[in-house]
């Protein structure tokens, strides 16, 4: 028996099925059947096309999705359904990661929700919104009375969730519905248990409106009959959540979606009867606008909403006219400034630095200001920094916040600028200004013009302004040849490559014993135990940070002799985290606010990490790595990456949470396959990076001085690496 039957359904709308079927028969488990319930004649040929490894069921043009739906299921043998739109996606390796994550469940468990990705005819791979509450559901499973306020809230299709198959077949009359919103609430509405996953396993497609057919009234109505149906179902189990969802949904849709003015006015009827019809007995309406519009729609005060509406309206636009009036203004005078300032000669000696958007002393800029402050003091140095970060900066160090008019003055004499990623596109590259540009890490994944094929990773970001702001680079700092090929791909312009090394590193050969001690002893990390940094990239396909490992259990499973470092978002708002006890008995540390992260990678005897950069820095330590790819198929195809950590890692790499513990629990993490595969990392990766190179980037950057009296750049087998926390002890 299959763990999961993934059931693709429909027609071959637009011809995506094709790339859904595509993307399941390149990526099989043996854990995953696929059935595809094919409705027409199209949707019949193309599944064909991958039998027998897909099961296809031929059903007859028409039949309805609910049909469909039903034909699958009736056919699965899987322990779990998956129910697949056929003009919605699949990323690649969803499957597995589902399967993987209900074999973990409870039987109490009926449904599985997660994450997913929303695509339109323009855009692909755009952030849900509902990551953020299923990261707060965290792993367990919860009765409907606890996880209500949440799954409910979970956008309603059948796609971000799984179903038990028991389940299903206990309640398919129930959930036979041509309302797949209906049947996605009420999966949840009678179920004993529902589990949340945060990861993303779901591409949901909204086809070209002018594709479809027209939306007749009564289909507008419908959306109040749906929840009539549904409360009357849930028989007061979360009924006070599903009030409010179906009050939030009515006026939503009837603020936002055009109708004909008899048209809306019998929807706002109907919606006002079902408010005051289902109107729990301790219900109270908001305060301020919200609890106004409620307070009209039970009155059925159509006409008066629609003044409110009106007067919103005028009100908001007097505001933003208001404001624009005033931000012109200050533009304008703030540019007349640094129109003048751009006149006044060049300061030969101001150097302006700044580090991952002005959030403070940081990263490459840092270690070069470092070196600058030693080799040439005469430079004076500003940092660009935020109000919030300003009172974290070192003391006495000279800073202007962006925007004012020391900044842009400071800007426009500056004859030095120093960034890890851009200045502002209004910066003028002023002839005898140079423009240094440090980057902050070792390109894995695409950057630059390189982004334009994937949407999920570029989210609108203007080529044209980036080519802009790239023309003005002088000098680009780099790693390695990887590096600096990518760079001159990614940015195609004629700045100068600095082969010299990533200047932030110099302290991975600089550091002694007793500044890994003291680093320790900050950390909390007892002189004898295993520190291992867990340190987690971004997805640009998720809503928000996604825990990706169960680090509770991860840390029992470890035992007591180990420490995790979490560097990450892992505390999400003011809940209440499962990892308090553990942090108390300081196993676990969460270090996502702590600076500089060379620290903590000095601090810790091993480095698990999923494609983050902080990878490529941390080879430099010649300590183990070790790679979590629980989804590298996923963030492979929407990210867009440059080379393949799988087959090129810089250790051992764990496909699951079971494979990391097994790992981590044995001595594979460091064993000789895992020293040859870093080994081959560094070589590669580590290039330049030999503790010089501050020194060589100021010395030819700042003092002038050419490629040839640069200290040259040591060989990796003459480098000596910081003692590891073992040799320290």
């Amino acid at each position: 028996m299959p763990e999961l039957s993934v059931i693709v359904h429909g027609p071959n709308t637009q011809d995506h099925l094709t790339g859904l079927l595509a993307s399941l028969a390149a990526h099989p488990h043996p854990d995953v059947e696929v059935i595809v319930a094919a409705v027409g004649a199209w949707a019949q040929e193309t599944a064909q096309a991958y039998a027998p490894d897909l099961l296809v069921l031929p059903l007859p043009d028409g039949t309805a999705d609910s049909a469909a739906r039903s034909a699958g299921a009736a056919r699965a043998s899987g322990r779990w359904l998956h129910f697949v739109h056929a003009k919605d996606g699949l990323p690649p390796g969803c499957p597995r990661t589902i399967a993987e994550r209900t074999a973990e469940l409870p039987d109490t468990a009926d449904v599985l929700l997660f994450d997913h990705v929303r695509s339109t005819w323009q855009t692909s791979g755009l952030p849900s919104g509902d990551g953020r509450r299923l990261a707060r559901a965290g792993r367990a499973a919860h009765p409907l009375d606890d996880i209500a306020p949440t799954s409910l809230r979970v956008t309603p299709i059948l796609g971000n969730r799984a179903m038990r198959a028991a389940f299903w077949r206990e309640h398919e009359r129930q959930l036979t519905s041509p309302d797949e919103a209906f049947t996605a609430y009420a999966a949840l509405l009678m179920t004993d248990q529902t589990a949340a996953m945060n990861q993303v396993a779901y591409e949901s497609r909204q086809l070209r409106p002018e594709s479809l057919p027209p939306i007749a009234p009564d289909e507008r109505h419908a959306l109040i009959d749906r929840y009539e149906k549904l409360l009357l179902l849930a028989e007061n189990r979360a009924h006070t959540v599903l009030y409010d969802v179906m009050v939030r949904d009515c006026l939503r849709t009837f603020v936002r979606t055009p109708m004909p003015d008899p048209v809306a006015r019998e929807f706002f009827r109907r919606a006002a009867e079902a408010a005051v019809r289902h109107r729990p007995p301790e219900h109270r309406n908001p305060t301020g606008l919200e609890g106004i519009r409620r307070t009209l729609l039970e009155q059925n005060a159509y006409t008066r909403y629609r003044a409110v509406q009106t007067a919103n309206r005028t009100r908001r636009a007097a505001k933003s006219a208001a404001r624009t009036h005033k931000h012109q203004l200050t533009a304008r005078l703030l540019d007349h400034h640094y129109r003048r300032a751009l006149t006044c000669p060049v300061d030969p000696n101001l150097a302006v630095f700044a580090a991952y958007w002005n959030r403070g002393v940081a990263c490459n800029p840092a270690a070069i200001a470092a070196k600058l402050a030693e080799l040439a003091p005469q430079i004076h140095q500003v940092w660009v920094v935020t109000p919030e970060n300003a009172p974290l900066l070192p003391p006495g160090t000279d800073h202007v916040l962006p925007g004012t008019r020391r900044y842009w003055e400071t800007l426009a004499t500056a004859k030095y600028l120093v960034n890890n990623v851009n200045y502002p596109n209004a910066v003028v590259k002023r002839p005898d200004a140079i423009h240094l540009q440090t980057h902050h890490g070792t390109p894995l994944k695409r950057m630059g013009v390189d982004q334009m094929e994937y949407p999920a990773a570029a989210k609108g970001l203007d080529f044209e302004a980036l080519l802009s702001r790239i023309d003005k680079w002088d000098y680009s700092v780099s790693a390695n040849s990887h590096t600096t090929r990518m760079w001159e791909r990614a940015y195609p312009s004629r700045f100068t490559s600095l082969d010299h090394g990533y200047p932030r590193n110099d302290v991975f050969h600089a550091a002694t014993a007793a500044d890994i001690r003291a680093i320790r002893d900050r950390l909390g990390i007892p002189p004898t135990s295993r520190a291992v940094l867990y340190a987690p990239t971004h997805r640009d396909y998720e809503a928000g940070w996604t825990p990706r490992l169960d680090l509770a259990t991860l840390a029992e499973q470890l035992g007591e002799e180990t420490v995790l470092l979490v560097r990450g978002h892992y505390f999400y708002d003011a809940a209440p985290s499962p990892l308090t006890a553990l942090r108390r008995t300081g196993r676990i540390i969460d270090v996502s606010s702590y600076d500089p992260v060379e620290d903590l990678a000095l601090a810790a005897d091993a480095l698990v990490t999923d494609y983050s950069s902080i990878m490529f820095d941390y080879a430099n330590l010649d300590r183990p790595i070790v790679i979590y790819a629980d989804d590298w198929e996923t963030y492979r195809t929407t990210r867009g990456v440059y080379f393949d950590l799988m087959a090129e890692p810089p250790g051992q790499v764990a496909r699951t949470q079971q494979e990391l513990t097994e790992l981590l629990t044995t001595e594979a993490w460091r064993d000789e396959a895992a020293a040859k595969a870093r080994a081959a990392f560094r070589r590669r990766f580590c290039e330049y990076d030999d503790g010089r190179a501050a020194e060589r980037v100021v010395r030819r950057v700042f003092l002038g001085e050419s490629e040839e009296t640069l200290p040259p750049v040591l060989p990796l087998e003459a480098r000596t690496p910081a003692p590891s926390p073992e040799e320290a002890v």
